[in-house]
């Protein structure tokens, strides 16, 4: 069945065709959308998981040594009859304190909240009702 073109209408076949090639074009620009955010979250998963290892590495390797120090230094220097078990201690406490930091902030990026693909959820619901206006308006919309 031919419409006349001249008053702005336009036949089922042309509806049809070009809701195909927007839908089309609209599904390559969401998959696109998806492996970004993909690759965002996996890079900060790398990057958290790369923290922690970071920080759970230097509380215990770079801390052994430093600390024995540190703990022989405070009990013979400032602490009376050689009390070592309490700048142990206080070493336990500072040293405790800044692993803590690289495990908070390691752990936050690993947090479900950071990899959800926030951006590719928003698109696909805005496309969903974008999709639904094209279907309802019928033949008349350009």
């Amino acid at each position: 069945m031919a419409v006349d073109r001249s008053d702005g209408r336009r036949g089922i076949g042309t509806l049809v065709r070009d809701l195909a090639d927007g839908s089309a074009t609209l599904v390559r620009d969401e998959v696109k959308l998806a492996r970004t955010e993909v690759a965002a979250a996996a890079h900060g998963l790398a990057m958290g998981t790369a923290l922690v290892a970071t920080g759970g590495v230097l509380a215990l390797l770079g801390g052994l040594s430093l600390l024995a120090g540190v703990i022989l230094l405070i009990g013979d220097q400032w602490l009376p009859r050689d009390l070592y078990w309490v700048g142990a201690l206080l070493v336990v406490a500072v040293s405790g304190g800044i692993a803590l930091l690289f495990l908070r902030r390691g752990l936050s990026l690993l947090s479900p909240s950071a990899l959800a693909p926030d951006q590719t959820v928003a698109t696909l619901k805005e496309d969903k009702e974008w999709l639904k206006q094209r279907m309802t308006s019928g033949a008349t919309s350009n």
